[in-house]
């Protein structure tokens, strides 16, 4: 109700000032006053708001400035986020200087050089001096941001380090996994065509080739014996057909890929990328030791998702069908975070406004978040990332070890009996042209 009559009030207030205008207008014009004559007087009243309007001005830019300076970016716990941040800096410098003289110029001109009857401005059609001075130096500011931008993203895109850590982040709505090598340092292949319950990043090995196959097979047969024995409308017995249809076709690419990796092992044996993929650790824990570069590779199921990782400055799309990459070098980790005075106070203001709302304490950590509105729970799709020393990542790592993508004395599953619609035996005509690993 208060609210209801605050807005009643301010809407009463605007129409009277309206009304008292248009009652100004008419007496003007009652007393012969064309609108476009201005007297001395409110010329000079305009030129002195002028002067209270650039310290007004300029006041409340450092009151903002101050105010909201906690709101600006996390710390920097990083070394690209250093980079980065001296990046943002330098723009923000070269941004104040001119915003400063062209606001400070504006409004002195404007008080300075009131209407005077008596006084003739001075008109210069063209200069060529002035034509080049602001076209010259702008242009030599811009190279300069521009040359300086494109040296910072190199430096954080360039290849990373043989020695660096490698982490798939696989994205999908709305969630995020993360996938490290196994014993043998390399991340194995994957194929989205693998996708199921068991294996939700694509993970391609002999053993989730034929595990897939034979879960196709399966799929294929059931809904067969359904067509074969069932009464059904003719809308369903249309739909069940153009659904084993596709999976006959999913099932004909899934052998593609299975001639490919075959291939692939025969020439290189335990080399080849499609054996590398069995011990790999698929987790929904993020770890990275401090003072250690790490790979990002990131990958989407779905949708166009984008990795965001504030206090780390890192932020590249995860885009399907693709890999994009990115390193950084963590320097802080979290535990260290969680004693800064600044982070402290934050803690203390987001647990004061929990605390009545009768929900848990909140404790620091660094966030993985998704930067593109990608459904309905985008704001919910986030990982925690936790930032160690050397030593207590290396404990996680042979801990995480022990529970690998697929275990290695895990019996082999059986190759699936041939469809009778696809010749298992033969090579495909376009094995060698199936889509490659990621």
């Amino acid at each position: 109700m208060t609210k209801l009559l605050i807005l009643l009030v301010l809407v009463l207030g605007i129409l009277a000032i309206a009304q008292l205008a248009r009652v100004y207008e008419l007496t003007s014009r009652m007393r012969g006053k064309r609108e476009e004559d201005i007297s001395p007087a409110d010329n000079r009243l305009n030129a002195n708001l002028m002067w209270v309007f650039l310290i007004t001005y300029f006041g409340f830019f450092l009151w903002l400035l101050i105010r909201y300076s906690d709101k600006m970016l996390p710390i920097a716990a990083s070394e690209q986020g250093e980079s980065t941040d001296w990046l943002l800096n330098f723009n923000w410098v070269i941004l104040f200087i001119p915003f400063v003289i062209t606001n400070v110029l504006l409004f002195t001109f404007a008080a300075k050089y009131v209407h005077n009857k008596n006084r003739r401005a001075f008109w210069q059609p063209h200069n060529n001096k002035l034509e080049l001075i602001w076209t010259v130096i702008p242009a030599a500011v811009l190279a300069v941001i521009i040359i300086y931008g494109l040296r910072t993203w190199n430096t954080i895109t360039s290849p990373a380090s043989p020695d660096a850590i490698q982490v798939e982040l696989y994205a999908k709505q709305f969630d995020w996994t993360a996938r490290y090598p196994g014993a043998d340092g390399v991340l194995g292949a994957s194929d989205f065509r693998l996708i199921n319950g068991t294996n939700p990043l694509g993970i391609v090995t002999p053993e989730s080739v034929a595990g897939r196959l034979l879960e196709l097979q399966e799929e294929i047969a059931g809904i067969d014996d359904m067509l074969a024995n069932d009464v059904l409308p003719d809308s369903k017995r249309d739909e069940l057909t153009d659904q084993v249809e596709r999976l006959r076709r999913h099932r004909s690419r899934v052998i593609n890929l299975r001639t490919v990796m075959e291939l692939d092992i025969k020439e290189n044996g335990n080399a080849s990328i499609y054996m590398a993929g069995a011990d790999d650790i698929v987790t929904k824990d993020f770890y990275l030791p401090v003072k250690q570069e790490a790979r990002l590779l990131i990958r989407s199921r779905d949708v166009i998702h984008s990795a965001y990782i504030p206090h780390m400055r890192v932020q590249m799309n995860a885009v399907p069908g693709m890999t994009t990459s990115m390193k950084m070098v963590p320097t802080i980790t979290t535990d260290s975070m969680r004693t800064i005075p600044e982070v402290v106070n934050k803690v203390n203001d987001i647990n004061a406004i929990r605390q009545g709302q009768g929900k848990e304490a909140y404790v620091f950590d660094y966030l993985l978040l998704c930067n593109k509105i990608c459904g309905a729970s985008h704001y919910n799709m986030q990982m925690t990332l936790t930032v160690t020393s050397a030593a207590e990542y290396e404990a996680w790592y042979k801990e995480a070890q022990k529970k690998p993508f697929q275990a290695t004395d895990a019996e082999a599953v059986p190759e699936p009996a041939a469809a009778p619609s696809v010749d298992d035996n033969a090579v495909p005509a376009d094995a060698q042209a199936a889509v490659r690993p990621n």
